[in-house]
């Protein structure tokens, strides 16, 4: 059974499938342009209108402002190259300030007038739209959200690997560098909810598989003080601590642990960091014994596609910093590209069409792991490169593990 954990976002999904519940998708709105392609919601002769509901004033801020300025980017790349289809790409934004009201309310606002989502910010959010996404909206939404529970449907794809197989492998990358061992106690602090939870299941799985104990301790997104969670786990005498939150909640869990003498090492998922917690009090301690799981190269990697998308990035936004939010993002906008492109090649223009189309992509990937979207109850890998705090690298990570598939996580299925 999936989760549906996140009470508000219940409340508010209440309201907005009750308002909306009337609203027909019959699919006889579609036509066909001059050259024969079949367009429908969000195209015209001229333009492609895409969606992106994101995180630009809360928890998520500084992740939400990297992702939706790369896919400006792309936008701007893609449409200075001639568009797609003969069309100029158009991103329509919304802030939800990571607010489940604001967060359903917007995407009903969008809905109607968007081919699809290039970014969805939040698996909580995403999760209490997905009925209406499968089975009447029919538009292809690339989540920034990892949540194991949001995989099954055609329409929502998570590119990379789900929270609970990147968390199986952070507790390899532990027990292969022999910081843990079979009979140890792990702590694991984590969002209540699809994301924490998810997690919580990788991690329960990586125990079993290894013998080892989990320590258990949920927190709201609204919790930045980690000291009571730091203490508990320190008496319960935990070897190492996952922990499964936003950039402020590591942070602060990694420097209360370091102020109080409780020298065990944190691995995070890949939405507990940014590179602006290097210039605060808890920048020393982040890297000496901290680890992020990502499913790409960190942005400051030497590799040509990410050293491409960091020159670009800066030469379009020479004040801001770079942080993985930038791959991110542009990767999900460039996955959607390839879907509209080969929906042209089709001659389908459709949510239908775009949607046929993200069934055959495979091989896709620049930026470390190659991804296969032929499957939507699977992942489109399951491989998580390990990073680690370095504020002399450029997007302030460095890569300590490259992309690899713990066999734990390989064998691993949601139940």
């Amino acid at each position: 059974m999936k989760l549906r954990v996140y009470g508000a976002v219940l409340a508010t999904l209440t309201l907005a499938v009750t308002g909306c519940s009337e609203k027909a998708k019959s699919g006889d709105d579609t036509a066909a342009d001059k050259s024969g392609v079949k367009t429908g919601e969000g195209v015209t002769d001229t333009k492609i209108t895409l969606g992106a509901l994101t995180d630009m004033t809360g928890v998520y801020a500084s992740l939400g402002k990297s992702v939706t300025q790369a896919q400006q980017l792309w936008v701007k790349q893609t449409n200075a190259a001639g568009g797609i289809c003969d069309r100029q790409i158009e991103l329509t934004i919304r802030d939800h300030g990571y607010d489940p009201q604001k967060a359903v309310a917007a995407y009903t606002e969008l809905e109607p007038n968007v081919l699809g989502f290039s970014q969805f910010l939040g698996s909580p959010f995403v999760a209490a739209v997905e009925q209406r996404i499968d089975g009447q909206d029919k538009a292809v939404v690339l989540p920034q959200a990892w949540s194991a529970n949001l995989l099954g449907s055609k329409y929502i794809r998570v590119i990379g690997a789900t929270y609970d197989i990147e968390t199986i492998n952070l507790i390899d990358y532990l027990l292969d560098e022999k910081r843990i061992a079979k009979g140890d106690k792990i702590g694991h602090v984590y969002f209540e909810g699809d994301y924490g939870e998810n997690a919580l299941a990788g991690s329960k799985h990586a125990a079993k598989e290894a013998g080892l104990t989990i320590v258990e301790q949920k927190i709201k997104p609204t919790d930045n003080d980690m000291t009571a969670q730091v203490s508990a786990l320190k008496q319960a005498g935990v070897k190492a601590i996952v922990v499964s939150a936003g950039p402020r909640q590591a942070a602060s869990l990694v420097g209360v642990a370091a102020a109080t003498g409780f020298d065990v090492p944190v691995v995070g998922n890949n939405s507990a960091y940014a590179p602006q917690l290097l210039a605060t009090q808890a920048g020393a301690a982040l890297q000496k014994d901290y680890y992020i799981g990502a499913p790409s190269l960190p942005i400051g990697d030497p590799a040509k596609g990410t050293s491409d998308l960091a020159g670009a990035y800066a030469a379009e936004y020479p004040k801001d910093g770079l942080d993985n939010g930038v791959i991110a993002g542009y990767q999900a906008a460039s996955l959607f590209g390839e879907a509209l492109k080969k929906s042209c090649a089709s001659k389908d223009l459709t949510r239908a069409g775009v949607d046929k189309a993200l069934l055959s992509v495979k091989g896709f990937g620049d930026f470390g792991v190659e991804h296969d979207f032929t499957d939507p109850e699977a992942p489109s890998s399951r491989e998580t490169v390990v990073m680690k705090p370095d504020a002399k690298s450029s997007g302030g990570l460095k890569v300590v593990r490259p992309a690899e598939v713990a066999p734990a996580a390989e064998t691993f299925t949601r139940s």
